[in-house]
């Protein structure tokens, strides 16, 4: 009581938090073209960068089945977040 619902309540909520604000940091949201970009990056067509976005589920598997390395994050993207 007393503290915003924004306010990590654990040990483990905050490594989440702070997890979630260094790949915010250190890579670029490319929203729903993240299948696509991640694609080109693969094949040399776009930059090399760390990015991260959404993919439907049968985008990520056609990608992990391509051999291109995708992990899943534990956390919804900010403008997702109440």
């Amino acid at each position: 009581a007393g503290r915003p619902l924004s306010t990590p309540t654990g040990p483990a909520e905050q490594a989440l938090t702070t997890l979630r604000k260094r790949i915010e940091e250190n890579s670029e949201h490319v929203g729903l073209r993240f299948a696509e970009e991640a694609r080109d990056i693969h094949a040399g067509l776009r930059p090399d960068r760390p990015i991260h976005g959404e993919a439907r589920p049968d985008e990520a598997i056609r990608l992990i089945e391509d051999g291109i390395p995708v992990a899943p994050l534990p956390f919804l993207p900010g403008r997702k977040r109440n």
